[in-house]
């Protein structure tokens, strides 16, 4: 069995606010494997062990660019926290975004090569990021867009530059506004409960699984347990299923509030920074005696 490390188990604490010797015990019974961990601490500690699963791993900024019915969203990521907040590196940003609603292009790599000039670097996008990174000292790229022309209405939501969410409706722009604030904020998976990918349904249905077979009862209990489990996830992670965040009664779902706003959420894009990539950890310890090591060798 591999070697249970301390950065392994801080790894796995960041990503379910478990206890510390609750993510050792978890890793070594996955044998060091970081996702079936994860599992299993959902297993024994219920939905405590996933509030923090989606913590910002990587720094950047989303921003969008909208004109009517045609947008676009767009994330781009740098190292550091201080940098996302330079002005050279959110210009950038918002121009790459302008650029993808005007010229549509393909993928990252079309974008790149569009026509643009920034602090006196260019004569394209790609030109602009490299020299950027010479100037500012800091690697950054862009990792992912959605573009919007399909004549439907458009609202949006930039929580700061960590959150941006784009809602295609029809309807009030109000209603529309508010649904994707909630977004922001809840972050469903899809707009409905069919809509749900297959490979969250059956995650959740083996964790699921798992809980209820510890319980001890007759295997028919057991089933029943795991569809109303999984039931019960499907409503929580569907935006129309979802209870408002502005229901007064705390009670009204998102699909409520628009049929009285007689307005029809037709999809929704939400993205966070960094969200799936697995940030650098340093490991300072190490580092210093790196240092310690080369000083003594010198």
């Amino acid at each position: 069995m591999p070697a249970i490390t301390a950065s392994m188990v801080a790894e796995l604490r960041a990503k379910t606010d478990a206890p510390m010797m609750e993510c050792k015990k978890a890793l070594t019974e996955a044998d060091g494997d970081l996702a079936r961990a994860e599992e299993i601490l959902r297993v024994k500690l219920g939905n405590k062990a996933g509030k923090a699963a989606s913590r910002i791993t990587a720094e950047g900024v989303i921003a969008a660019a909208i004109s009517g019915s045609t947008g676009a969203m767009i994330e781009i990521n740098c190292e550091t926290d201080f940098v996302s907040k330079n002005d050279s590196f959110l210009a950038f940003a918002n121009a790459a975004a302008r650029l993808v609603a005007e010229a549509n292009p393909a993928d990252v790599a079309a974008l790149s090569a569009l026509a643009y000039a920034q602090d006196g670097f260019g004569p394209t996008l790609e030109d602009v990021r490299k020299g950027l990174i010479g100037k500012i000292g800091e690697n950054m790229s862009i990792r992912r867009f959605q573009r919007y022309a399909s004549g439907a209405q458009l609202a949006h939501y930039l929580h700061g530059t960590r959150i941006g969410v784009v809602v295609e409706f029809e309807g009030s722009e109000v209603a529309a506004k508010d649904v994707a604030m909630h977004v922001a904020a809840m972050k469903p998976a899809a707009l409905s409960s069919a809509e749900v990918p297959a490979e969250l349904v059956e995650k959740e249905r083996k964790i699921a699984a798992e809980k209820a077979a510890e319980s001890g009862k007759p295997a028919e209990i057991v089933a029943k347990m795991v569809e109303g489990s999984v039931q019960k996830y499907l409503k929580e992670v569907s935006l129309l299923d979802q209870v408002f965040v502005k229901a007064a009664d705390g009670k009204q779902t998102v699909a409520a509030y628009l049929k009285g706003a007689s307005t029809t959420v037709k999809a929704f894009t939400l993205y966070v920074v960094g969200e799936g990539i697995e940030k650098k950890q340093d490991d300072f310890a190490a580092e210093v005696a790196a240092q310690v090591a080369a000083a003594k060798g010198a």
